[in-house]
């Protein structure tokens, strides 16, 4: 199961962070070099990505090298001061993170509003410089607030970034989570709350991280939300249920059928393993998520 504080803390931690830039690669570049140097014998349907933050006792130079030898494009979940280590392996941060104040303050409060959109405006140049083209926020918790009234100040804040997102170039991409395990009082917590946000705010360059394992807990029904919904999401993260470990079959989702669900939609993006290993031996469990997800 996941740990509320571990994924806090690895948030807290990138806020703030100076940007390390240098010139920056391409992702077709990147995924060449990557494919050149270490070859691949995976089908190329499903671009795979791992989240950082599940295997934090690994330094980050050696997940890289793993995550490169078994053909993967990205290791995300990551802000400035580590996009250059995972640059130098022939990789991209899919989904970066760096701005915003984590998981419990996000768009739905108000008195946040300022701070959060300057948080943001601060980091989509980064973003640009080193050719990354996502990042990642969060409704924020309820207190007390209903969701309706909580769309109406999610909304207000993010129209009034979407202007630098959009000359930037970069989408923002809130999370679905479930708010019944991990994250308690979660606003942004079922599909249909989101894909109204997206409406509400009327922009390509925001959209939804839907996050299968925690929609299976809140909603169930995913190949079919995927089929309906698939417009409004820009990034996908696995898991198994119940638990948050390995997505095998130890646990109730095909992930098989549910990738081959998202290639029928046409998806070219990305899907990020961010389940949190059980076994002691980490890097077999994430080989074996990618050969389970890697569908023909």
């Amino acid at each position: 199961m996941e740990s509320n504080s571990s994924r806090r803390s690895a948030i807290k931690n990138i806020l703030g962070s100076a940007a390390i830039l240098s010139a920056p690669m391409t992702l077709t570049e990147a995924f060449a070099a990557n494919e050149k140097v270490l070859g691949s014998d995976l089908n190329g349907k499903i671009n795979h990505s791992v989240a950082r933050w599940c295997y934090s006792k690994i330094p980050l130079d050696d997940l890289c090298k793993e995550a490169a030898a078994m053909g993967m494009k990205s290791v995300e979940l990551q802000g400035p001061e580590e996009w250059p280590t995972i640059k130098k392996y022939g990789l991209t941060c899919a989904l970066p993170w760096g701005a915003g104040l984590g998981i419990e303050k996000g768009f739905n409060d108000p008195a946040l509003h300022n701070e959060l959109i300057a948080s943001f405006e601060g980091i989509f140049p980064k973003l640009k410089a080193f050719g990354y083209d996502k990042v990642i926020c969060f409704s924020g918790n309820r207190k007390g607030m209903s969701d309706e009234q909580g769309l109406e100040n999610c909304a207000v804040a993010l129209k009034k970034l979407m202007p630098s997102a959009e000359k930037h170039g970069v989408t923002m991409v809130m999370e679905l989570l479930n708010s019944k395990v991990n994250h308690k009082d979660y606003m942004c917590d079922h599909t249909k709350w989101g894909v109204d946000l997206c409406d509400k705010v009327g922009s390509d360059k925001f959209k939804l991280l839907y996050d299968i394992y925690h929609m299976q807990i809140m909603e169930g029904d995913v190949i079919a939300t995927i089929k309906k919904y698939h417009p409004y999401f820009a990034h996908y993260h696995t898991g198994g249920v119940p638990g948050r470990a390995e997505i095998d079959d130890s646990q109730e989702l095909n992930y098989p059928a549910i990738m081959k669900a998202i290639v029928e939609t046409g998806y070219k993006g990305f899907v990020g393993q961010e389940f949190v290993p059980k076994r002691a031996d980490q890097i077999a469990s994430l080989k074996q998520s990618v050969k389970i997800c890697d569908v023909a």
